[in-house]
This record gives C-alpha cells, structure tokens and sequence, in this order.
C-alpha cells in the first residue's frame, strides 16, 4: 500500500561536530534481560516442515534453533501450536494444554525446550485467553447445557433482541467481518441463545466475569510454566473483560480511537477489571524461578493509556503498535519514538519495537509503494534503525531475509478467515504466513519435501533463500547478524537516546545511543554525514566517503 512521504526539507549535511538535545531516555543498568531483549516470532506452520505434511512442526523449528542462536537472540515467541481446527491460524484453541498432532506431541515440545535452553535461548508461548475454539470441550458442553447454567456461564450467552429474539444482543462487529454474534440453535431446532465471538464464529468468547474462567486459565499457565516456559505473550490483552450491560458501540470493531469515537469508550476493550487478572498472573510467575515474562498484544491508543498494562505489577512488556505502523515519514517516527520512550519510561517499563508480525503485510513490503527494490531497501534501512534503539525488539520470521508478502496467492488457496468472512474485500494475512525458503536448490526452497505447503511460495525466492543468502557478506540476513551482534556487544538496548539537533524538521532520524550515532535518510536525497568509524550499515555504500542515500541507514562511532 502507498505509503506517505515527508515533505520536510531534506538535509544537505549534518554538522561535522553534531551536538544532541538533553537525553531523551538515559541507560539502565537493570541486568533483567527482558529489559533489553531481541525476542524472534516463530509462525510454527510456516517456519520448517520436517515430516514432509506440507506444514511446519515443532521437530522442524527444533532443528533449526542453531540458526536463531546464530541471530544472537534472546528468546523464541511461538505462536499458537495447540490442539485447533485452524479456522484462525491456532488462535482458535480446542485444547490449552496438549499440541496439535499437525505439529508434533508434547514430548517434541519438551525436546524444543531443551534444545533451546542449551543454546541459550528463551521459550515464550503464545496465550488466547479472550476466546477458543467452538470445537472445545467447554463449548461444547455450553451448547448441550440449558441457558442459566454453570456451562453457559463459562462463555457470553445472551437471548436475543426484537421479535422472538431474532435480532442479536447488540450491534457489535467481528474483528473479521460481520456480527460478532452466532444464534445457537436448540435441540427441536427451534432458534435459541446467541452466543459472543469478537473474531470468527468458531471462537466463542470466553465470560471473565466468572470465577471458573479465572481458575481455569490459572491452570492453564503452571502446566506451561511447568514445562519450563519462560513466558506468555498474551493474545489481545485488552478485550477479556467486557463492560456491563454489554453497550452498543458505534466507532472501530478494533476500538481504535476515532474522532467521534475514541477507544477509551470501547466496552469491549481495556475495561478496570483486567489488570488485576493480570495482577494475579504476575504473581504467578513471581512464584517460579527465572525471570519468566507477559508481554501483552493491547490495541490501545494513546501510549499513555498502553502502558497502564506494564505496570511493575501487571506485564513486562506491551507491543508498540504505533511503531508497527509508522508510515515513511521522518517527522511522524521522531515523534513516535519520543511519545513511547516518555510513556514507557514514565512506568519504569522497557519500550519495544517491531516492524512485521504474522498479522501484518511485513515491512519489505508495506514501505515499498509497489516496488520490491525500494521496499526491500527501506526495510533493510528501517530495521538497522531499530535495532539501535533502547529497549526490546521483536523479529518476525523471515524478516531477516528480507522477505516481502506473497502478493499473488489464488483466491482458491488463501485460509484466512478475513478473507472469507468480508467475501474477498479484505485480502487478509496469508502473505505474511508464507512458508519460509531454507534452501534455493531444493523443491519448496528446503521447507519440506512433499508437493507444497499448505500457502504456497512465490517462484522467485531462491536469491532470499537462507543457504543463498548466507553466502552473500552483503545479504539481508548477514546484514541482521552483525547488527544483532554489535546491537548486544555495544549495549545498545539497555543505551540512551539523544535527538540530533541539526536533523530537527528534516527527513532524517539521527541519535545518539551510548557513543554511537545512529543516521537514517527517510527522504529523497543525498545527505551529508559527520567523520567517524562505521559500525554497520543498510548498504554497502552506506555512509562510504561521508555521504547517505536516501533509503539508507548508518551506525557511526564520531570521530
């Protein structure tokens, strides 16, 4: 999608001698490592498909682990790879505690685990706790009970509105498209209660207003923490408790905040009554050794109301998705940047940063109006740029690959429910989801062996396959490794942050991090740059004879 371009003047030269505004954000010395962590997101279906099936598993991630060390990453986030129907990628879970036979068993889980801890690398599993599968035995025992009952209770059923209750509840949409009520029909027949699914009609939300539902997910997390998880990321955080009454709303499905309709008023979302759920899971962690974490998946505008969920007593962490999606304008990521290091740091919380996720188009390609070159120049850019910046980061598989979306897959093929539910007028997330290329010279670029995965890959993907790429000193993915690398020798996520005084109203991002400049030329041209040792750069002519590209990022030591 077109993305915007500054219009701010663009910089002829910064000053040989820079000079730099007060610090922004000052360095720590708070050793825990999630603090400072680079913590990489595994889309287990997509990642590496040992058995041959067509979809990825959990023996296939657990023989690649050598390679995410080779990143110098802290921790693994995986996402869902329970039992499921995949109507929604996992995140529709008909059992919280067991793995899905399409990935392996629990013993493949345990072997994961172990192999990461001596690799010394950190496992983090994705939670769903705002809904499940319809196919979960709790649902299903919702459905045979009567209305009133201790298993309807469980989830958020409700008669219906207007003639013989044929109307639902209220007004509200899915996430996907569509109500976000499903009528149940009873055992004559005859129509019956309605039933909550923010998202598909097959992920029935769960009641937090009852005492079982908080026991049962207290549950959920020891068996998990038993198995020596280090932590949750916690699936849209902000959408377990509703508000009384179940009001009807009139703004975003998503709650994003609107003009008419800011988010703060959504009932759905960020309701009192979840932080002390997540309170209490703190505490839970607090009882197990390590420095276990939650980070939360919260879409909640401004910044100053996110990090109400990072709290020293709730979360560790909360995705930053105004960074996600900052457009290609200078003047609105320096903005950005400063709003989350004054929220974040007002509550004592590290800030964190992610340019793609499995729900997003990834950023090779969203900052690429339409051209593979530029985005994939911009991305390479735009993660040198991140990965300077004090706080956690988050990686997306493939990302260091320089992987683009899958643009052309066949209507026929795609899967996801977005695309379905709004009969094709939103393309959804499959692009993203692609299996990843291992190896140029094998069928399915090494995902696995049988006749395809279950997305298919784009013809052109041996130059980005990771055995290619490996090769190739100027690659994206050895431009990740070094980065990674001097990103932890240098300090630079427990660093400072200071804004370069000559790059103010200009379509460059320059700091200062510790002693190193950090000079990012978001606009359309060349620019001039201060004497020093160049630490690592988006390109090789990256700062060469004191000279920026657009589209270019540079780390400096001054001289």
């Amino acid at each position: 999608m077109p993305n915007a371009v500054s219009l701010a003047p663009a910089v002829s030269a910064l000053s040989p001698a820079p000079t730099f505004h007060a610090p922004l954000h000052t360095a720590h010395d708070d050793d825990a490592w999630w603090r400072s962590s680079v913590i990489y997101q595994v889309y287990p279906r997509s990642f590496r498909d040992l058995n041959g099936d067509g979809q990825g598993d959990l023996a296939g991630i657990t023989a690649e682990l050598h390679q995410l060390a080779d990143l110098s990453v802290d921790a693994i986030w995986m996402s869902p790879f329970y039992t499921s129907p995949q109507r929604d990628g996992g995140y529709d879970v008909a059992d919280y505690c067991d793995v899905d036979p399409m990935f392996g068993t629990l013993e493949d889980f345990d072997r994961l685990t172990a192999r990461a801890t001596k690799l010394g690398i950190k496992v983090i599993i994705d939670l769903v706790p705002n809904h499940c599968s319809s196919e979960h035995a709790l649902f299903k025992a919702a459905l045979a009970a009567e209305p009133g009952s201790p298993e309807r209770a469980m989830f958020i059923f409700r008669d219906g509105t207007g003639p013989d209750g044929s109307n639902p509840p209220n007004n509200w949409q899915s996430h996907f498209g569509g109500s976000a009520w499903t009528r149940t029909l009873n055992d004559d027949g005859t129509p019956g209660q309605w039933y909550l699914h923010l998202f598909d009609s097959s992920q029935p939300d769960f009641n937090w207003d009852n005492p079982a539902v908080h026991a049962e997910f207290e549950r959920i997390l020891r068996f998990w923490l038993d198995r020596n998880v280090t932590g949750f990321r916690v699936d849209v955080a902000h959408a377990l408790v509703k508000a009384e009454g179940l009001p009807d709303w009139h703004g975003r499905p998503d709650g994003c905040s609107t003009e008419e309709h800011p988010g703060h008023a959504a009932p759905m979302f960020g309701q009192r009554a979840i932080h002390d759920i997540y309170r209490r899971w703190r505490s839970i962690l607090g009882e197990y050794d390590g420095d276990r974490i939650l980070c939360a998946e919260a879409t909640i505008d401004p910044l100053s109301r996110l990090v109400n969920w990072v709290r020293n007593d709730q979360m560790h962490q909360a995705f930053n998705f105004a960074y996600l999606h900052h457009p290609w304008d200078a003047a609105r990521l320096r903005e950005i940047i400063t709003d989350s290091l004054q929220a974040f740091d007002s509550v004592g919380a590290p800030t964190t940063w992610v340019l793609s996720n499995h729900d997003v188009p990834r950023h090779a390609t969203r900052f690429g109006e339409e051209r593979p070159e530029v985005g994939l120049d911009r991305a390479r850019a735009a993660s040198l740029a991140m990965l300077a910046l004090p706080g956690g980061v988050y990686l997306y598989q493939g990302e260091e690959l320089g992987l683009p979306d899958h643009l052309t897959i066949p209507d026929e093929l795609r899967q996801d429910p977005t695309f379905v539910r709004t009969g094709g007028e939103r393309v959804g997330r499959d692009g993203c989801r692609v299996p990843l290329p291992w190896r140029a010279d094998e069928p399915h670029y090494g995902f696995g062996s049988n006749d395809g995965g279950w997305l298919p890959q784009p013809e052109d993907w041996a130059t980005l396959a990771r055995d290619s790429q490996q090769a190739d000193p100027a690659s994206t993915l050895n431009l990740y490794r070094s980065a990674l690398s001097l990103r932890k020798e240098l300090g630079l996520g427990a660093g400072s942050l200071s804004w370069a005084v000559d790059a103010d109203g200009t379509d460059t991002i320059a700091f200062l991090n510790n002693d190193v400049m950090v000079i990012f030329n978001m606009g359309q041209s060349d620019i001039n740059v201060p004497a020093g040792s160049v630490l690592a750069a988006s390109h090789a002519d990256a700062g060469a004879d004191g000279v920026l590209a657009p589209n270019r990022c540079v780390w400096l030591r001054l001289n």
